[in-house]
């Protein structure tokens, strides 16, 4: 019956948009302001420029302003699921520029929840109800912009989930990422949401900020690569693509998160070799509609009321031709925790004259719409820069198609096209390819399922069983979650082995005195105690120990950041108990963060990293445990062995990390821990890979030309696997100083045991380009030096060339 009713319900909505006596409906156009004639901005014929000129024209100062704040949806500031009789006293009787998270069913959020969010078709005749009272009942009939989170997997209920950022980085693979992209787009569409808040393009530089795990990686050129890739994808299915966090967001002074969130100490060249470039280059060549403004500050001005960020470098020299929405409260921070405004009313002005088009806060839009009234009718807001921030953001609309489609057209095919099973089969494979294998000594890994050796199994750990982690306030929820011991067992069940498998928690993930704990040590309580002494007498009794360890969402995440990297709790005393027994142990890690496992490293015979997997979790690590999927992912961040070392990561300037000498003269000694645990693109196999025949198809080249590098790569191995090949560059001498060497290739290959293939490279005037004393790019003369391997410090074959000067 439930059903029926929506089929008729889209039913009649569809008549009413095809075209009736009295309508706005008309064959090819649509009358938006009701007055009986078509207007050029009704006119899907003409130039998008002359489109917004005229509605503009016909704006009023109430309507104008209206287009210049986020209404948040349902459960997170507004009350109804519907429009209802009372919409026509609210602030946006005039029209809103988007409503963000819109019947959603948010994850974690009860208030949230909604009966409109499932099944899929009944969110798009929803999405289509909110869109049609704006459409029909605001004087000018300005469509909403519809926006959502997305990044790893739209923010949706049951949408496609992926796993987080970090895991997808670690694929290192393009050609997934853009799929990826294609499904969040897709699925957007399908549910009516019309702007995806994705990607991410933050460096994640310091391991221990909370949004590690948010982010793909520290590298800017890997993260701009894959970047790329996720705005084509979302926006070739008609869908904008919003990047976050737009800028010098993700170094917040000592990492600290939480309501720091500021004081990046980053110098100006820096800035933009590191912070702006994947900005800069995605923008350039994806061109994406949004970009969210960040909360923080640099050298003292916020981002968020700066016209240098906002309007030189973003639209002027980088060519952004959307609009830019603020992160919740930034624009709020410019007075109140930045404190360069005397008070709100002075925080809009700065923002919106420095830039920003859309104001977001999880407060009432009229917060913001009120005062810029007052600022305009008082001449402190020229109508020339409310007019220049609105038509920047009808032009994203038109460019949508929302005033020439404003409706989802087929709501009922939305349950056909959102979390499919070719999307989902996607999103296994991504999980598949996030898995990095940090250490496996003697082959322990993979495991013989069908061998007898390991009759009994133990798995413990207090992440065995974590499911919540495969879900984020940014990503899809309610999807069924398969834990790392259901899908050992589902996975030995499957191949009829009759192996015997157990379960010890042993400890919980932190301690009743985490984090303290970590500065201060507490002894083991009795309880604690009995924990681990239960996971030891079971170990005891096993031939293999799982041991499945890390963080979870509670210790990591956005305003979760960190002061030390151990792994939490008393999770390290229960991998020493384990590890006393003498039984085989291989450790599977569950974090957002690199952790500085030292001690398990050491002792620990095989190592696992996870990272925070899709709610496939369980079924992806058991896999990859006995072998099916033999892991090829690669570190997109350095994992250090003590904070202590931090800042550490890849790239760097020369000598910047270089370790102390162990003994000498004039204060050098041997007082501090040396090099990484794991570097910047580090990542085993079950196979082995060879390297030979580096060409460069040129030994001199002209600053504006394009260098062609090819490898070969053979699988040396037994069984098939895949290789990341990475390419690196180093510029040898140069007018300022640069990085040591840096990224500027990457492919992710699949072998056959035996097989070889030939890997090629373009290399790009920009990827040899410095910023020179006066701040300009400039691909300099000179000799390049190229090395080709299989991590940042494993690298198998080097070779160079000459740029020189024009004659």
């Amino acid at each position: 019956m439930k059903k029926t009713s929506i089929i008729i319900i889209a039913l009649c909505l569809a008549k009413v948009c095809s075209g009736q006596p009295g309508s706005i409906y008309h064959k090819g156009w649509v009358d938006f302001n009701k007055n009986g004639k078509k207007d050029v901005f009704e006119d899907p014929s003409q130039p998008i420029e002359a489109r917004v000129a005229d509605l503009l024209s016909q704006m009023t100062l109430d309507e104008k302003t209206c287009q210049t704040s986020t209404l948040y949806g349902y459960g997170r500031v507004l009350k109804d699921e519907l429009p209802n009789s009372s919409w026509k006293n609210q602030v946006w009787k005039d029209g809103i520029a988007n409503i963000d998270e819109e019947l959603n069913s948010l994850a974690y959020n009860s208030k949230a929840k909604t009966a409109y969010s499932y099944p899929f078709s009944k969110h798009a005749w929803a999405i289509n109800t909110v869109q049609k009272w704006f459409v029909e009942e605001t004087r000018l009939g300005i469509p909403v912009d519809f926006t959502n989170e997305g990044i790893h997997g739209l923010c949706h209920d049951r949408a496609t989930p992926f796993p987080a950022p970090i895991g997808i980085g670690s694929t290192w693979n393009r050609a997934l990422v853009r799929q990826m992209g294609d499904i969040i787009g897709a699925e957007a569409k399908a549910l009516g949401y019309t702007n995806v808040y994705t990607p991410i393009l933050d460096p994640a530089r310091d391991q221990r900020w909370g949004r590690v795990p948010e982010c793909y990686g520290e590298n800017p050129f890997m993260i701009a690569e894959l970047g790329k890739q996720m705005v084509l994808g979302v926006q070739e299915q008609g869908v904008a693509s919003t990047l976050k966090h737009y800028a010098v967001y993700s170094v917040p002074k000592g990492g600290r998160d939480g309501d720091a969130r500021t004081d990046p100490h980053v110098a100006p060249r820096e800035m933009h070799q590191m912070y702006l470039y994947p900005f800069r280059r995605v923008i350039e060549e994806a061109h994406p509609l949004g970009v969210m403004s960040s909360y923080n500050d640099w050298d003292g001005v916020p981002i968020t009321g700066s016209h240098y960020f906002l309007t030189e470098l973003l639209r002027q020299q980088y060519g952004f031709t959307g609009y830019v929405v603020s992160d919740s409260e930034a624009l709020e921070f410019i007075y109140k925790k930045h404190h360069v405004a005397d008070d709100y009313k002075g925080a809009v002005k700065q923002a919106i004259e420095a830039g920003l088009n859309v104001r977001t806060n999880f407060t009432m839009p009229g917060d913001y719409i009120f005062p810029l009234r007052e600022l305009v009718k008082e001449g402190n807001v020229s109508m020339k820069v409310l007019d220049e921030r609105v038509a920047e953001v009808l032009r994203v609309k038109f460019k949508l198609g929302m005033f020439d489609h404003p409706y989802v057209t087929d709501t009922l095919a939305a349950n056909k096209l959102v979390h499919t099973k070719a999307s989902e089969a996607t999103a296994v494979e991504i999980n598949r390819q996030s898995m990095v294998l940090l250490k496996n000594d003697n082959n322990l890994l993979p495991l013989d399922a069908a061998n007898a050796k390991f009759k009994n199994i133990l798995i413990c750990g207090p992440m065995a069983t974590e499911t919540r982690y495969t879900t984020s306030r940014y990503g899809p929820s309610n999807n069924p979650v398969i834990s790392v011991l259901e899908g050992i067992n589902n996975y030995l069940n499957s191949k009829g082995n009759k192996a015997k498998v157990t379960y010890a928690k042993g400890c919980d993930v932190t301690d009743p005195t985490w984090p303290e704990s970590e500065i201060i040590l507490t002894p083991l309580s009795q309880t604690e105690q009995a924990g681990i002494d239960s996971a030891v007498a079971k170990a005891k009794q096993s031939d293999v120990i799982i041991a499945v360890v890390g963080e979870s969402e509670k210790q990591v995440g956005e305003g979760l950041s960190r002061t030390g990297l151990n792994l939490p709790g008393r999770q390290l005393q229960l991998l020493q108990a384990l590890q006393a027994t003498g039984k085989p142990i291989v450790m599977v890690m569950i974090n957002g963060q690199p952790l500085t496992i030292n001690w398990e490293n050491r002792y620990v015979p095989a190592i696992l990293e996870a990272w925070f997997p899709g709610p496939q979790s369980g079924k992806i690590i058991a896999e990859t445990l006995f072998g099916d999927n033999n892991p090829g992912g690669k570190l997109t961040i350095t994992f250090p062995k003590s904070v202590g070392q931090i800042e550490y990561n890849f790239p760097f300037k020369p000598a910047s990390q270089a370790g102390q000498a162990s003994s000498g003269d004039n204060g050098y000694g041997k007082s501090s821990v040396n090099g990484a645990l794991y570097h910047f693109g580090f990542g085993l196999s079950y196979t082995t890979f060879e390297y030979s025949n580096l060409k460069i198809d040129k030994d001199t080249y002209y600053p504006n030309a394009d260098v062609q590098v090819s490898v070969d790569i053979r699988n040396s191995g037994k069984r098939k696997g895949d290789e990341v090949v990475q390419l690196y560059l180093k510029d040898e001498v140069s007018s300022v100083i640069t990085y040591d060497y840096d990224l500027r290739g990457f492919e992710r290959v699949t072998l056959e045991a035996g097989e070889t293939k030939t890997v090629k490279f373009t290399l790009h005037p920009d990827d040899l380009a410095l910023l020179d004393k006066n701040m300009n790019w400039t691909v300099e003369p000179g000799k390049f030096r190229v090395m080709v391997g299989a991590s940042s410090t494993d690298l198998k074959l080097k070779k160079e060339f000459t740029v020189k000067s024009y004659e």
